[in-house]
Protein backbone atom coordinates (compact mmCIF):
# COMPACT_ATOMS: atom_id res chain seq x y z
CA UNK A 1 0.00 0.00 0.00
CA UNK A 2 1.43 3.39 -1.08
CA UNK A 3 2.05 6.10 1.48
CA UNK A 4 0.40 9.45 0.92
CA UNK A 5 2.83 12.26 0.15
CA UNK A 6 2.74 14.84 2.80
CA UNK A 7 2.21 18.33 1.52
CA UNK A 8 5.40 20.38 1.60
CA UNK A 9 5.20 23.62 3.53
CA UNK A 10 5.25 26.71 1.36
CA UNK A 11 8.41 28.67 1.48
CA UNK A 12 8.01 32.10 3.05
CA UNK A 13 9.08 35.08 1.04
CA UNK A 14 11.37 37.21 3.11
CA UNK A 15 10.76 40.86 2.40
CA UNK A 16 13.64 43.23 2.45
CA UNK A 17 12.46 45.89 4.80
CA UNK A 18 14.01 49.22 4.13
CA UNK A 19 13.40 52.62 5.61
CA UNK A 20 10.52 54.47 4.14
CA UNK A 21 11.08 57.97 2.93
CA UNK A 22 13.93 59.24 0.85
CA UNK A 23 15.72 56.99 -1.63
CA UNK A 24 18.52 55.23 0.09
CA UNK A 25 16.92 55.48 3.53
CA UNK A 26 18.28 58.96 4.43
CA UNK A 27 17.46 60.69 7.70
CA UNK A 28 14.74 63.36 7.95
CA UNK A 29 15.41 67.12 7.92
CA UNK A 30 14.57 67.53 11.59
CA UNK A 31 16.82 64.68 12.63
CA UNK A 32 19.64 66.29 10.74
CA UNK A 33 19.21 69.48 12.77
CA UNK A 34 20.20 67.57 15.88
CA UNK A 35 23.60 66.95 14.32
CA UNK A 36 24.39 70.65 13.67
CA UNK A 37 27.14 71.83 16.04
CA UNK A 38 26.28 74.57 18.52
CA UNK A 39 28.46 77.10 16.74
CA UNK A 40 26.22 76.73 13.67
CA UNK A 41 23.24 77.97 15.64
CA UNK A 42 25.29 80.89 16.96
CA UNK A 43 26.34 81.95 13.45
CA UNK A 44 22.76 81.72 12.14
CA UNK A 45 21.40 83.76 15.05
CA UNK A 46 24.09 86.43 14.60
CA UNK A 47 23.28 86.69 10.89
CA UNK A 48 19.56 87.12 11.63
CA UNK A 49 20.26 89.85 14.19
CA UNK A 50 22.59 91.64 11.76
CA UNK A 51 19.96 91.56 9.01
CA UNK A 52 17.32 92.93 11.37
CA UNK A 53 19.59 95.77 12.49
CA UNK A 54 20.45 96.65 8.89
CA UNK A 55 16.78 96.88 7.87
CA UNK A 56 15.88 98.91 10.96
CA UNK A 57 18.71 101.41 10.51
CA UNK A 58 18.48 101.69 6.74
CA UNK A 59 14.75 102.29 6.54
CA UNK A 60 13.83 103.90 9.85
CA UNK A 61 16.82 105.43 11.64
CA UNK A 62 19.05 106.54 8.79
CA UNK A 63 19.65 110.30 9.23
CA UNK A 64 19.24 110.77 5.48
CA UNK A 65 15.63 109.73 5.71
CA UNK A 66 12.54 111.80 6.53
CA UNK A 67 10.87 108.77 8.05
CA UNK A 68 12.40 109.01 11.50
CA UNK A 69 10.48 111.25 13.88
CA UNK A 70 11.47 112.36 17.37
CA UNK A 71 7.98 112.00 18.78
CA UNK A 72 8.92 111.82 22.44
CA UNK A 73 11.05 114.03 24.65
CA UNK A 74 12.18 117.64 24.50
CA UNK A 75 13.54 119.23 21.34
CA UNK A 76 17.33 119.32 21.30
CA UNK A 77 18.97 122.49 19.97
CA UNK A 78 22.49 121.92 18.63
CA UNK A 79 25.05 124.06 20.42
CA UNK A 80 27.47 126.52 18.88
CA UNK A 81 24.89 128.53 16.92
CA UNK A 82 23.12 131.74 17.86
CA UNK A 83 20.62 132.50 15.09
CA UNK A 84 17.58 130.25 14.96
CA UNK A 85 14.26 130.25 13.18
CA UNK A 86 11.30 128.20 12.03
CA UNK A 87 9.44 127.45 8.81
CA UNK A 88 5.67 127.20 8.73
CA UNK A 89 2.77 126.40 6.42
CA UNK A 90 -0.91 125.51 6.67
CA UNK A 91 0.11 122.46 8.73
CA UNK A 92 0.64 124.76 11.73
CA UNK A 93 -2.79 126.31 11.13
CA UNK A 94 -3.36 129.61 12.92
CA UNK A 95 -0.29 130.90 14.77
CA UNK A 96 -0.53 132.90 17.99
CA UNK A 97 1.99 135.52 17.01
CA UNK A 98 1.90 137.39 20.32
CA UNK A 99 3.27 134.25 22.01
CA UNK A 100 5.68 133.37 19.24
CA UNK A 101 7.14 136.88 19.42
CA UNK A 102 8.43 136.14 22.94
CA UNK A 103 9.18 132.46 22.44
CA UNK A 104 12.66 130.95 22.54
CA UNK A 105 14.45 127.99 21.03
CA UNK A 106 16.60 126.75 23.88
CA UNK A 107 18.40 129.84 25.13
CA UNK A 108 17.96 131.82 21.90
CA UNK A 109 15.02 133.81 20.49
CA UNK A 110 13.24 133.04 17.24
CA UNK A 111 14.94 135.33 14.72
CA UNK A 112 13.47 134.35 11.35
CA UNK A 113 10.32 132.73 9.98
CA UNK A 114 10.19 131.15 6.51
CA UNK A 115 6.65 130.71 5.18
CA UNK A 116 5.24 128.45 2.49
CA UNK A 117 3.78 130.57 -0.29
CA UNK A 118 3.08 128.52 -3.40
CA UNK A 119 3.16 125.06 -4.95
CA UNK A 120 3.12 124.11 -8.61
CA UNK A 121 1.36 126.76 -10.73
CA UNK A 122 -1.97 127.08 -8.92
CA UNK A 123 -1.70 126.38 -5.18
CA UNK A 124 -1.33 129.22 -2.70
CA UNK A 125 -0.91 128.19 0.92
CA UNK A 126 -4.11 129.24 2.65
CA UNK A 127 -2.23 130.84 5.56
CA UNK A 128 0.50 132.51 3.52
CA UNK A 129 -0.81 136.07 3.27
CA UNK A 130 -1.65 136.32 6.97
CA UNK A 131 1.57 134.63 8.09
CA UNK A 132 3.68 136.82 5.81
CA UNK A 133 2.07 139.99 7.16
CA UNK A 134 2.17 138.88 10.81
CA UNK A 135 5.85 137.92 10.60
CA UNK A 136 6.67 141.48 9.48
CA UNK A 137 4.32 143.03 12.05
CA UNK A 138 5.97 141.08 14.88
CA UNK A 139 9.52 142.03 13.88
CA UNK A 140 10.70 138.68 12.52
CA UNK A 141 13.00 138.39 9.56
CA UNK A 142 10.69 136.69 7.09
CA UNK A 143 11.03 134.61 3.97
CA UNK A 144 8.80 132.74 1.50
CA UNK A 145 9.23 129.43 -0.28
CA UNK A 146 7.85 127.63 -3.32
CA UNK A 147 7.33 123.86 -3.45
CA UNK A 148 8.53 122.62 -6.84
CA UNK A 149 6.48 119.89 -8.53
CA UNK A 150 7.52 117.71 -11.48
CA UNK A 151 4.25 118.05 -13.41
CA UNK A 152 4.54 121.73 -14.42
CA UNK A 153 7.39 123.45 -16.32
CA UNK A 154 9.77 125.42 -14.09
CA UNK A 155 9.14 128.66 -15.98
CA UNK A 156 5.41 128.61 -15.20
CA UNK A 157 6.04 127.78 -11.54
CA UNK A 158 8.56 130.61 -11.22
CA UNK A 159 6.15 133.15 -12.76
CA UNK A 160 3.40 131.98 -10.43
CA UNK A 161 5.61 132.49 -7.36
CA UNK A 162 6.63 135.96 -8.56
CA UNK A 163 3.00 137.03 -9.02
CA UNK A 164 2.05 135.94 -5.49
CA UNK A 165 5.08 136.90 -3.41
CA UNK A 166 6.15 140.52 -3.04
CA UNK A 167 9.42 140.50 -1.13
CA UNK A 168 10.72 143.72 0.36
CA UNK A 169 13.94 145.16 1.70
CA UNK A 170 14.99 143.22 4.81
CA UNK A 171 13.34 139.97 3.73
CA UNK A 172 15.20 136.72 3.14
CA UNK A 173 15.84 135.71 -0.47
CA UNK A 174 13.14 133.55 -2.10
CA UNK A 175 13.41 129.83 -1.35
CA UNK A 176 12.90 126.83 -3.64
CA UNK A 177 11.81 123.61 -1.90
CA UNK A 178 12.65 120.53 -3.99
CA UNK A 179 12.37 117.09 -2.41
CA UNK A 180 10.73 113.63 -2.50
CA UNK A 181 12.96 111.80 -4.97
CA UNK A 182 10.38 109.04 -5.49
CA UNK A 183 7.90 111.44 -7.08
CA UNK A 184 10.52 112.78 -9.45
CA UNK A 185 11.58 109.29 -10.46
CA UNK A 186 7.96 108.23 -10.96
CA UNK A 187 7.54 111.20 -13.30
CA UNK A 188 10.51 109.99 -15.37
CA UNK A 189 13.12 112.54 -14.29
CA UNK A 190 16.83 111.78 -14.33
CA UNK A 191 19.33 113.61 -12.10
CA UNK A 192 20.25 115.91 -14.98
CA UNK A 193 16.61 116.73 -15.72
CA UNK A 194 15.95 117.60 -12.06
CA UNK A 195 18.98 119.89 -11.98
CA UNK A 196 17.91 121.55 -15.21
CA UNK A 197 14.43 122.26 -13.83
CA UNK A 198 15.80 123.60 -10.56
CA UNK A 199 18.29 125.82 -12.38
CA UNK A 200 15.55 127.25 -14.61
CA UNK A 201 13.38 128.24 -11.64
CA UNK A 202 16.34 129.79 -9.83
CA UNK A 203 17.45 131.77 -12.89
CA UNK A 204 14.04 133.37 -13.47
CA UNK A 205 13.43 134.17 -9.81
CA UNK A 206 16.95 135.55 -9.30
CA UNK A 207 16.52 137.82 -12.29
CA UNK A 208 13.25 139.19 -10.90
CA UNK A 209 14.26 139.82 -7.28
CA UNK A 210 17.90 140.68 -7.90
CA UNK A 211 19.16 138.21 -5.27
CA UNK A 212 20.25 134.59 -5.34
CA UNK A 213 17.46 132.29 -4.12
CA UNK A 214 18.02 129.62 -1.47
CA UNK A 215 17.67 125.93 -2.36
CA UNK A 216 16.03 123.65 0.22
CA UNK A 217 16.16 119.84 0.27
CA UNK A 218 17.26 116.87 2.33
CA UNK A 219 20.94 116.15 2.82
CA UNK A 220 20.94 113.12 0.52
CA UNK A 221 19.04 114.96 -2.22
CA UNK A 222 21.55 117.80 -2.08
CA UNK A 223 24.54 115.47 -2.10
CA UNK A 224 23.44 112.99 -4.77
CA UNK A 225 21.29 115.06 -7.13
CA UNK A 226 21.82 118.80 -6.63
CA UNK A 227 25.61 118.67 -6.40
CA UNK A 228 26.48 120.68 -9.49
CA UNK A 229 28.84 123.59 -10.24
CA UNK A 230 25.93 125.69 -11.57
CA UNK A 231 23.80 125.15 -8.46
CA UNK A 232 26.67 125.53 -5.99
CA UNK A 233 26.49 129.30 -6.36
CA UNK A 234 23.18 129.35 -4.51
CA UNK A 235 22.82 129.22 -0.71
CA UNK A 236 21.85 125.76 0.57
CA UNK A 237 19.22 124.97 3.17
CA UNK A 238 19.52 121.32 4.19
CA UNK A 239 17.20 119.09 6.19
CA UNK A 240 19.35 116.72 8.24
CA UNK A 241 17.77 115.50 11.44
CA UNK A 242 18.95 114.29 14.86
CA UNK A 243 22.68 114.84 14.53
CA UNK A 244 25.09 117.20 16.29
CA UNK A 245 26.02 118.97 13.07
CA UNK A 246 25.56 118.42 9.33
CA UNK A 247 28.08 116.36 7.40
CA UNK A 248 30.90 118.37 5.89
CA UNK A 249 30.50 117.14 2.31
CA UNK A 250 27.58 119.54 1.69
CA UNK A 251 28.04 123.29 2.12
CA UNK A 252 25.08 124.85 3.94
CA UNK A 253 23.72 128.25 4.93
CA UNK A 254 20.59 127.06 6.75
CA UNK A 255 20.10 123.76 8.55
CA UNK A 256 16.73 122.27 9.44
CA UNK A 257 17.75 120.06 12.34
CA UNK A 258 14.33 118.74 13.41
CA UNK A 259 10.71 118.67 12.24
CA UNK A 260 9.35 118.07 15.73
CA UNK A 261 10.08 121.31 17.53
CA UNK A 262 7.73 122.56 20.23
CA UNK A 263 7.49 126.36 20.45
CA UNK A 264 5.06 128.65 22.23
CA UNK A 265 2.45 130.09 19.93
CA UNK A 266 2.42 127.15 17.53
CA UNK A 267 0.04 124.23 17.73
CA UNK A 268 1.72 120.86 17.35
CA UNK A 269 5.19 120.40 15.89
CA UNK A 270 7.21 122.81 13.80
CA UNK A 271 10.46 122.67 11.81
CA UNK A 272 13.43 124.23 13.62
CA UNK A 273 16.35 125.77 11.76
CA UNK A 274 19.78 127.26 12.29
CA UNK A 275 21.62 129.94 10.31
CA UNK A 276 25.29 129.25 9.75
CA UNK A 277 26.76 132.59 10.80
CA UNK A 278 26.18 135.70 12.92
CA UNK A 279 23.80 138.63 12.44
CA UNK A 280 26.21 140.44 10.14
CA UNK A 281 26.34 137.35 7.91
CA UNK A 282 22.54 137.08 7.93
CA UNK A 283 22.06 140.75 7.10
CA UNK A 284 24.47 140.36 4.19
CA UNK A 285 22.19 137.91 2.38
CA UNK A 286 18.92 139.80 2.94
CA UNK A 287 17.24 141.74 0.15
CA UNK A 288 18.59 145.30 -0.02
Amino acid sequence: MMQKRRPQPRSKTVRNRTSRGRKGGGTSFFSRLTHIPIWGYVVAAAAAVALYCFVLIHFFVDPYSFQWRAIYGETTYPEGYEIRGIDVSHYQQEIRWEKLRNASMGADPVTFVIIKATEGESIIDEYFNDNFYQAFRNDFIRGAYHFLTPDVPAERQARFFIRQVHLETGDLPPVLDVEDERKWRAAGYTDAMIREMVAEWLRIVEQHYGVRPIVYSGYKFHRDILSDSLLDRYPRWIAHYYIDKPREDVRWTFWQHTDCGKIKGIRGSVDCNIFNGDMDDLNAILIH
